[in-house]
């Protein structure tokens, strides 16, 4: 992925978050906190790489953030079929945070688990080469009986 697709996707990512901290979104009901959705879209025959690199640094990254109470609840979804190329998503992830500051510690936490930076660097850049798409995106579920 060029440097300038991954300014990109940041900014992407940066502007999908001042949006959703804009437009206070209802939690699903019946959960208490913040949902954000992580999607990724990884090039063909290069899934077992991606996610190797991924359990190997965003999994413990999550789990202690689990630990330390600033996220809730995360949840890992893999498609069991093939779809079209426009809809094709590889792995999403949706976390659940107590709330929208919490899902700020991210990168505090990958440097106390992982001190080697120069290594976590490159290994986190080779797996942005092999990502193809990716957004980050507040999500809330629709409440039907009360509509939007």
């Amino acid at each position: 992925m060029s440097r300038l697709k991954l300014i990109a996707c940041g900014l992407a990512a940066v502007l999908a978050v001042i949006a959703g901290t804009a437009t206070a979104q209802p939690p699903k009901p019946g959960v208490k906190g913040y949902e954000v959705e992580w999607v990724y879209r990884v090039k063909y025959g290069f899934i077992d790489e991606w996610w190797d690199l991924f359990r190997k640094y965003q999994i413990p990254v999550l789990d202690r953030a689990k630990q330390m109470g600033y996220i809730l609840d995360y949840r890992v979804y893999h498609p069991q079929f093939h779809t079209d190329e426009a809809a094709r998503w590889d792995y999403r992830i949706e976390i659940t945070y107590p709330d929208r500051e919490a899902n700020s510690h991210e990168e505090e936490i990958a440097r106390e688990l992982f001190p080697d930076s120069a290594t976590r660097k490159r290994e986190e850049q080779r797996r942005w080469e092999l990502t193809t798409n990716h957004w980050d995106l507040p999500i809330f579920q629709v409440d039907t009986a009360k509509g939007r």
